[in-house]
C-alpha cells in the first residue's frame, strides 16, 4: 500500500495547471501594466492569492501538516511566516517591530492544527500585508533610500515578490504532499 496521496488538478483546460483559465483569480489576462511600480505590485499581488489557492480547501490539520523531518515547514507555517515577513520589511522603513510569534522560528514552531491559529494566522497576514503596503505607499518614488541601511523601496518590493515567489514554490510541494493536487 503506498502512503502517497495521488496527483490530481481540478483544471480541465491545461491539466498541469492549478485551475482553468476562467476560474483563476490571478491577474492573467495577457496584459501588463504600465510602469514599473505596477509590474512590481502585480506580481506582489498575483504571489500573494497563489499562496492562499495553494491553501484553499484545507483543514487545519492538513494546514499544519509538516513537509519531511527535521523541517517545521507546513502551509499554515509559511502563512504565519509572510505574515512575520510583512511586519519585518516595516521594520526597514523605519524601527523594528516586535515579531509577531515571539521567538525565532515561531512563526513555524506555532503553527498547529487548531482552526483558531488558522484564522489568527490569515488575519495577521492580511493586516500585515496591509500596514506594509499603506507604509510603502507613502513612498511612490522607487529609487528613494530609507531607513539605517539605506534602503530603495524598490529593493524593498523586489525582495517582497522574491519571498512569496520561493514560499508559493514550497507550498506547490507542500499541498502536493498533502493531497496530491498539483499545478502553477
Amino acid at each position: 500500500m503506498n502512503d502517497q496521496p495521488s496527483r490530481w488538478s481540478r483544471a480541465t483546460v491545461y491539466p498541469d495547471m492549478w485551475a482553468d483559465p476562467g476560474d483563476d483569480p490571478r491577474d492573467t489576462d495577457g496584459g501588463t501594466p504600465d510602469g514599473e511600480l505596477a509590474n512590481l505590485q502585480g506580481f506582489l499581488t498575483n504571489y500573494r492569492i497563489t499562496l492562499r489557492m495553494k491553501c484553499e480547501g484545507l483543514d487545519a490539520e492538513q494546514l499544519a501538516r509538516r513537509s519531511v523531518p527535521p523541517s517545521t515547514m507546513s502551509l499554515l507555517g509559511l502563512v504565519r511566516h509572510l505574515a512575520e515577513v510583512e511586519r519585518d520589511w516595516r521594520g526597514w522603513l523605519g524601527d523594528p517591530l516586535p515579531k509577531l510569534y515571539g521567538v525565532r522560528d515561531g512563526d513555524f514552531d506555532g503553527a498547529v492544527a487548531d482552526q483558531a491559529v488558522v484564522d489568527a494566522a490569515y488575519a495577521d497576514l492580511e493586516r500585515e500585508q496591509a500596514a506594509t503596503d499603506a507604509a510603502l505607499a507613502a513612498h511612490p518614488d522607487l529609487g528613494r533610500r530609507v531607513g539605517k541601511d539605506d534602503m530603495a523601496i524598490r529593493e524593498l518590493l523586489v525582495h517582497r515578490v522574491e519571498e512569496y515567489a520561493r514560499h508559493c514554490g514550497h507550498a506547490d510541494l507542500l499541498r502536493e504532499c498533502v493531497d496530491g493536487r498539483v499545478g502553477q
